[in-house]
């Protein structure tokens, strides 16, 4: 069993984020509860224990709603049709290769329609969701935690894990089974690829849906600032599902294993804490009952050109890589999912051939910088947070600088472990491609 490197500033760094991790979502929902998403300061502490449970007590039609969304993409994982993907080769199951239904495109479109049938027929409200956000996630971290807990010891159990560090806290908290899966109506499922895409994403997408409902209900529009998050969440969450197949050859998968990091952002952190814009615009609305004071048209269609833009970068850049290298393995199948944005396929493209065996892609976006999807990532979440202009605060920036942060991590990260794999290679490379961000600046 081989040893893991540390991240994260080991045991200690786990310790403080899983206790950061858990501290924000509820600070949030406290700040729009009880602030209107300014900056919240209980008077004291039995004060912020009463906010707590009239806010965030988890109810049992909290964990209905919670546990039923799950269990539905879990079985639409396991029957929907989709495009069969191999993974890599996993060296530590003996080059053991994978092989994934890719269909979150299917389970996204069929999540949509049902729920608007739901919604529109009055089955099933979608603003029931913003109305109990709080409990929703407290029933979202309670599992998420737990789930955490029982796929830790069921591995070791079970004898599936691999590079332990013998760190318990930190083991737990990087996780130890590299493939979790399950037999669902007799097809596997992998639990990791399905939190990863479709409970982190898709349910951030019907949050932010369900505080746009709640707005109109209240006035009978949707103000442009709603209208743009919207946007920008249905662009980024739609090509997340339609370029589902190019996922299971990623570090994520590939090297990541799903301990409590994985498992609680995609579970809770992610939906709740990333549909703070929507949640925010929502509030303040309702507070001084003008959605559409102070709201900039200018600022408005700068954000949408700023974002199309950004987005064009994002989705054809990686499209690029990801086509270049299933050409590569000869597992490259065309697919017609929407939207198909210019430029996303090179035709013989240039490319750099390392002496361990592997390429770097040194054409389209990828001759410019060696990152152009997370300058354009960083880009569309700044526009997220400026979409709060109207009523201006400190917490609608948390998501752009938290996920700065993020790419710096996975930057280094990156960097380090390419210098250690390619050598002299990522040398020659970065002569040729010497910008990381921003062609002729960073």
């Amino acid at each position: 069993m081989s040893k893991e490197q540390k991240e994260f500033g080991g045991t200690i760094g786990a310790i403080g984020l899983m206790i950061f991790s858990h501290f924000v979502p509820f600070y949030f929902t406290l700040s729009l509860r009880y602030n209107s998403g300014g900056l919240y300061f209980p008077l004291s502490f039995n004060e912020f224990i009463e906010n707590f449970k009239e806010t965030c007590s988890p109810t049992w039609s909290a964990f209905y709603l919670y546990t039923g969304f799950c269990l539905l993409q879990l079985i639409f994982a396991a029957i929907l049709p989709g495009l069969k993907v191999k993974g890599l080769p996993v060296p530590t199951e003996n080059n053991r290769q994978y092989t994934y239904n890719c269909n979150a495109l299917a389970s996204w479109y069929l999540t949509l329609i049902l729920l608007t049938i739901f919604h529109i027929t009055g089955i099933f409200r979608l603003t029931i969701l913003v109305d109990q956000f709080g409990s929703v996630l407290c029933v979202a971290v309670i599992c998420s935690d737990i789930l955490s807990v029982f796929i830790y010891f069921y591995a070791i159990q079970t004898n599936q894990t691999c590079r332990m560090t013998h760190s318990p806290i930190y083991d737990f908290f990087m996780g130890v089974w590299l493939n979790p899966r399950v037999k669902i109506l007799g097809q596997d499922v992998d639990l990791k690829m399905l939190a990863e895409v479709r409970l982190s994403w898709l349910l951030l997408f019907l949050l932010i849906v369900s505080a746009a409902l709640k707005q109109y209900e209240a006035f009978h529009i949707v103000s442009w600032p709603m209208i743009f998050i919207l946007t920008a969440q249905l662009l980024y969450i739609n090509a997340c599902m339609k370029g589902e197949e190019c996922i299971p050859t990623t570090w994520d998968i590939f090297y990541e294993k799903w301990g409590w990091m994985l498992i609680y952002w995609n579970l809770a952190g992610v939906p709740f804490v990333y549909a703070f814009q929507a949640n925010y615009i929502l509030v303040n609305s309702l507070r001084t009952q003008k959605p559409t004071e102070g709201t900039s048209m200018i600022l408005i269609i700068v954000l949408f050109i700023v974002l199309f833009f950004a987005y064009y970068i994002w989705d054809s850049s990686q499209a690029q890589k990801n086509r270049f290298r299933m050409k590569q393995r000869g597992t490259y199948v065309p697919r017609n999912t929407f939207p198909q944005v210019p430029w996303n396929t090179l035709k013989d493209p240039k490319y750099l051939k390392t002496n361990c065996g592997s390429t770097l892609l040194i054409d389209g976006w990828w001759k410019y910088c060696r990152k152009p999807h997370y300058t354009a990532d960083i880009c569309m979440a700044t526009c997220w947070a400026l979409s709060c202009h109207q009523w201006p605060g400190v917490l609608p920036y948390f998501y752009p600088i938290f996920f700065f942060g993020m790419i710096i991590h996975r930057y280094t990260r990156d960097v380090s472990r390419c210098k250690t794999k390619y050598g002299k290679d990522w040398t020659i490379y970065c002569e040729k491609v010497p910008y990381a961000f921003i062609p002729g600046l960073i």
